[in-house]
């Protein structure tokens, strides 16, 4: 079990203990890599990132104070990547009207050895009353060509927004090409 300070805990029966810290990108890094670089997580748009250039994406990324990123332990082992961030901070807010209490996110599950029945609409669930502490929606925009992500949160209780085109974005520090996706929502 991880001994990085908890942000957040929820045991659910029949299901575990979820655990949820803050990203140490020098801690983390290697583990990251070694999920954002599978084919399954093509739509993360880091398969061709290395190591340490995962280290500094995500040391960017904490150095930001409208974006954060949480690694979420299932009875002690990892298990899911979870990012919020502020959507009025991101380019998102070109594509809809933000309101004040909307917090968006981004999911990306562990690998699976052995796949096990309903473990990510758990995992959502506990992670959507995570994001909600201090919000009113939670706000999900995964690309429109990633139908698992967009069903699996139709699943979880998100209402399926419009489809929209982010923009891309081209700063010294990050590089966000255009992105098609589809806007998810889910309230209290």
């Amino acid at each position: 079990m991880t001994t990085t300070e908890c942000v957040y805990e929820r045991s659910v029966d029949g299901f575990g203990t979820v655990r949820v810290v803050r990203v140490d990108p020098a801690r983390d890094a290697e583990l990251l890599h070694g999920w954002v670089s599978e084919e399954r997580a093509r739509f993360w748009g880091m398969r061709g990132a290395g190591p340490d250039d995962v280290r500094e994406i995500y040391a960017h990324l904490d150095s930001l104070t409208t974006h954060h990123a949480f690694l979420a332990y299932h009875d002690g082992e990892p298990a899911a990547l979870f990012q919020t961030y502020e959507p009025a901070a991101d380019r998102v807010s070109e594509c809809y009207d933000v309101r004040e209490g909307d917090i968006g996110v981004h999911l990306l599950m562990a690998p699976a050895d052995t796949p096990v029945p309903g473990f990510s609409r758990h995992m959502v669930s506990v992670l959507v009353s995570f994001a909600l502490t201090g919000h009113e929606r939670v706000l999900a925009e995964p690309d429109a060509a990633n139908a698992k992500a967009i069903a699996l949160l139709e699943r979880s209780g998100f209402e399926r927004g419009p489809e929209v085109v982010l923009p891309e974005i081209v700063l010294p520090e990050v590089h966000l090409p255009e992105k098609r996706a589809v806007l998810l929502f889910h309230g209290r």
